[in-house]
């Protein structure tokens, strides 16, 4: 399986890159974390949803008895900014195979008030212990090697403004989608690529909640520009990502109202389906 991009030398391994240490959560008290909220994960000044999703994501797995995210439900109602938040947790049930909980990320405006980022519902299980019996009809995305696809660093940055997150990522995109960076988009809502982290750190289930948001938007290849703002986001996390890249497929079939769906898969290595998700996201049309 060819690489997503150039490996760094000494790769980062799961709990110890920068994407684990800028997810870090000290407990507060039960339930409650604090977090300083890293400005390297931003696009257009304000945090990727993703990342928001793998710290919240971090917290319940502290919070709640059982490792891994199974599903996790998250509404976006307020942007997010770099710097000091609060999340606070709670168990709604746990059980023997499955706990649910809920948590929320909080910061504050300028006046001292505090105001609600994201809340999430999830519930959480053991991807180590589910059955390896597998019956889909899915299918890979068809993404060229690598090396024949292109990068933040091979054109323009994708949208004007901060974009630091293009640093912490490889992104490997399918020329096939790339036809808005040329001026030339295609009028299909697609968006395909490999995707790793930088540092070379693996994937786990925390960056498949992350993987998810990480591409430019299906909008660009449909002819529109500028910021598209989550409003809600469910990823389903499948089985444990095996090392190496992962491919990411994202697919818009109804763009109606000023609003579009994002589905996304994320494949991992050993052509095992990881993670898939749904996206509404609000368009800017004029």
């Amino acid at each position: 399986m060819p690489e997503a991009a150039s490996a760094p030398a000494v790769p980062a391994t799961v709990g110890d890159s920068e994407f684990d240490r800028d997810m870090h959560v000290t407990r507060r008290a039960p339930g409650v974390y604090d977090i300083d909220l890293s400005a390297g994960w931003t696009i257009i000044n304000a945090v990727n949803g993703g990342y928001l999703l793998a710290v919240l994501g971090r917290a319940l797995g502290d919070a709640l008895p059982h490792p891994d995210p199974f599903t996790v439900s998250a509404h976006y109602l307020t942007a997010s900014h770099p710097g000091p938040a609060v999340v606070r947790t709670e168990t709604v049930r746990a059980g023997r195979g499955l706990s649910t909980g809920q948590a929320s990320l909080f910061q504050y405006d300028d006046e001292g008030n505090e105001v609600e980022r994201i809340r999430v519902l999830a519930s959480y299980g053991d991807l180590d212990a589910l059955p390896d019996d597998v019956r889909t009809s899915a299918k890979p995305p068809a993404i060229p090697p690598a090396e024949h696809c292109f990068g933040p660093e091979d054109g323009p940055a994708p949208v004007d403004g901060s974009s630091a997150i293009a640093d912490r990522l490889r992104l490997k995109l399918d020329p096939a989608t790339l036809g808005w960076a040329l001026g030339q988009p295609s009028g299909r809502g697609e968006m395909r690529a490999w995707f790793g982290l930088a540092d070379g750190r693996d994937a786990d289930p925390l960056s498949l909640l992350l993987a998810v948001d990480a591409l430019p938007p299906t909008a660009f290849e449909m002819g529109l520009k500028g910021w598209v703002p989550t409003v809600e986001l469910t990823v389903h996390v499948r089985c444990r990502p095996a090392p190496g890249p992962l491919r990411v497929s994202i697919t818009t079939r109804n763009l109606a109202g000023g609003f579009l769906e994002e589905d996304a898969e994320v494949w991992d290595s050993a052509d095992r389906l990881v993670a898939q998700s749904r996206q509404l996201a609000r368009v800017r049309l004029a």
